[in-house]
Protein backbone atom coordinates (compact mmCIF):
# COMPACT_ATOMS: atom_id res chain seq x y z
CA UNK A 1 0.00 0.00 0.00
CA UNK A 2 2.89 2.36 0.77
CA UNK A 3 4.17 1.94 -2.78
CA UNK A 4 0.77 2.71 -4.29
CA UNK A 5 0.44 5.94 -2.31
CA UNK A 6 4.02 6.93 -3.14
CA UNK A 7 3.27 6.36 -6.82
CA UNK A 8 0.14 8.53 -6.60
CA UNK A 9 2.11 11.33 -4.91
CA UNK A 10 4.92 11.00 -7.48
CA UNK A 11 2.43 11.13 -10.35
CA UNK A 12 0.90 14.28 -8.89
CA UNK A 13 4.30 15.95 -8.95
CA UNK A 14 4.53 15.43 -12.69
CA UNK A 15 1.43 17.54 -13.21
CA UNK A 16 1.99 19.95 -10.30
CA UNK A 17 5.57 21.26 -10.07
CA UNK A 18 6.74 21.65 -6.48
CA UNK A 19 7.21 25.37 -6.39
CA UNK A 20 4.23 26.25 -8.58
CA UNK A 21 1.62 24.18 -6.76
CA UNK A 22 2.78 21.35 -4.53
CA UNK A 23 -0.49 20.38 -2.88
CA UNK A 24 -2.15 17.20 -4.02
CA UNK A 25 -5.89 17.50 -4.37
CA UNK A 26 -6.95 13.83 -4.61
CA UNK A 27 -8.87 12.33 -1.72
CA UNK A 28 -6.53 9.88 0.01
CA UNK A 29 -7.88 7.25 2.35
CA UNK A 30 -6.82 6.71 5.97
CA UNK A 31 -5.15 3.48 4.88
CA UNK A 32 -3.08 5.30 2.25
CA UNK A 33 -1.98 7.94 4.76
CA UNK A 34 -1.17 5.38 7.47
CA UNK A 35 0.78 3.18 5.02
CA UNK A 36 2.85 6.05 3.67
CA UNK A 37 5.56 7.95 5.50
CA UNK A 38 3.51 11.14 5.65
CA UNK A 39 3.44 13.82 8.31
CA UNK A 40 -0.26 14.03 9.13
CA UNK A 41 -1.30 17.39 10.58
CA UNK A 42 -4.78 18.02 12.00
CA UNK A 43 -5.34 21.77 11.68
CA UNK A 44 -8.69 21.93 13.51
CA UNK A 45 -9.36 23.68 16.82
CA UNK A 46 -8.73 21.84 20.13
CA UNK A 47 -12.43 21.53 20.93
CA UNK A 48 -12.93 19.79 17.57
CA UNK A 49 -10.19 17.27 18.36
CA UNK A 50 -11.92 16.43 21.65
CA UNK A 51 -15.40 16.37 20.11
CA UNK A 52 -14.74 14.01 17.19
CA UNK A 53 -11.33 12.49 17.87
CA UNK A 54 -8.18 12.46 15.75
CA UNK A 55 -6.24 10.17 13.46
CA UNK A 56 -3.52 8.09 15.14
CA UNK A 57 -0.12 9.75 14.93
CA UNK A 58 -1.47 13.10 13.75
CA UNK A 59 0.26 16.27 14.88
CA UNK A 60 -2.36 18.64 16.28
CA UNK A 61 -1.65 22.21 15.22
CA UNK A 62 -4.49 24.72 14.81
CA UNK A 63 -3.86 26.62 11.58
CA UNK A 64 -6.05 29.60 12.43
CA UNK A 65 -4.06 30.29 15.63
CA UNK A 66 -1.14 31.53 13.52
CA UNK A 67 -1.00 34.99 12.01
CA UNK A 68 0.64 33.76 8.79
CA UNK A 69 1.48 30.59 6.87
CA UNK A 70 5.14 31.25 7.70
CA UNK A 71 4.39 31.22 11.44
CA UNK A 72 2.46 27.95 11.00
CA UNK A 73 5.40 26.45 9.11
CA UNK A 74 7.81 27.53 11.88
CA UNK A 75 5.66 25.64 14.42
CA UNK A 76 5.47 22.61 12.14
CA UNK A 77 9.23 22.37 11.40
CA UNK A 78 10.15 20.37 14.55
CA UNK A 79 7.84 17.58 13.36
CA UNK A 80 9.08 17.50 9.76
CA UNK A 81 11.53 14.98 8.29
CA UNK A 82 13.51 15.67 5.11
CA UNK A 83 11.56 14.77 1.95
CA UNK A 84 8.49 13.68 3.95
CA UNK A 85 5.15 14.68 2.38
CA UNK A 86 2.71 16.57 4.59
CA UNK A 87 -1.01 15.75 4.73
CA UNK A 88 -3.40 18.30 6.20
CA UNK A 89 -6.82 17.41 7.58
CA UNK A 90 -9.60 19.56 9.06
CA UNK A 91 -13.32 19.05 9.69
CA UNK A 92 -14.80 19.42 6.19
CA UNK A 93 -11.89 20.29 3.92
CA UNK A 94 -12.54 24.03 3.89
CA UNK A 95 -9.52 25.01 5.98
CA UNK A 96 -7.18 22.56 4.26
CA UNK A 97 -8.21 23.94 0.86
CA UNK A 98 -6.71 27.27 1.98
CA UNK A 99 -3.82 25.95 4.07
CA UNK A 100 -2.45 23.36 1.61
CA UNK A 101 -1.62 25.80 -1.20
CA UNK A 102 -0.16 28.32 1.26
CA UNK A 103 2.04 25.68 2.88
CA UNK A 104 2.84 24.05 -0.46
CA UNK A 105 4.30 27.32 -1.73
CA UNK A 106 6.73 27.35 1.21
CA UNK A 107 8.09 23.79 1.31
CA UNK A 108 9.87 21.50 -1.15
CA UNK A 109 7.71 18.45 -0.40
CA UNK A 110 4.19 17.53 -1.50
CA UNK A 111 1.43 18.95 0.66
CA UNK A 112 -1.68 16.78 0.50
CA UNK A 113 -5.11 18.27 1.07
CA UNK A 114 -7.13 15.57 2.84
CA UNK A 115 -10.29 16.78 1.11
CA UNK A 116 -13.61 16.28 2.87
CA UNK A 117 -11.84 16.12 6.20
CA UNK A 118 -13.00 14.21 9.24
CA UNK A 119 -16.63 14.39 8.08
CA UNK A 120 -15.77 12.37 4.96
CA UNK A 121 -13.89 9.79 6.99
CA UNK A 122 -16.59 9.43 9.61
CA UNK A 123 -19.33 9.22 6.96
CA UNK A 124 -17.37 6.29 5.53
CA UNK A 125 -17.43 4.50 8.89
CA UNK A 126 -14.02 5.50 10.29
CA UNK A 127 -13.98 6.12 14.04
CA UNK A 128 -11.17 8.45 15.17
CA UNK A 129 -9.34 8.04 18.49
CA UNK A 130 -9.38 10.48 21.41
CA UNK A 131 -6.54 13.02 21.17
CA UNK A 132 -3.55 12.81 23.52
CA UNK A 133 -1.14 15.29 25.04
CA UNK A 134 1.66 13.55 23.09
CA UNK A 135 -0.02 14.70 19.90
CA UNK A 136 -0.04 18.29 21.13
CA UNK A 137 -3.52 18.52 22.65
CA UNK A 138 -3.26 20.87 25.63
CA UNK A 139 -6.87 20.37 26.78
CA UNK A 140 -6.82 16.56 26.76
Amino acid sequence: MRHIFAAVVAASLLTHPLHAQSHYSALPTVEQIEAADVLLVDIRRPEEWVETGVLPGAVLLTYEHFDSPDAFLDALRPHMKPDQPIALICRTGSRTSRAAPALGARVDVPVIDFGGGMFRLMAGGYRPEPPTRDQGCAIC
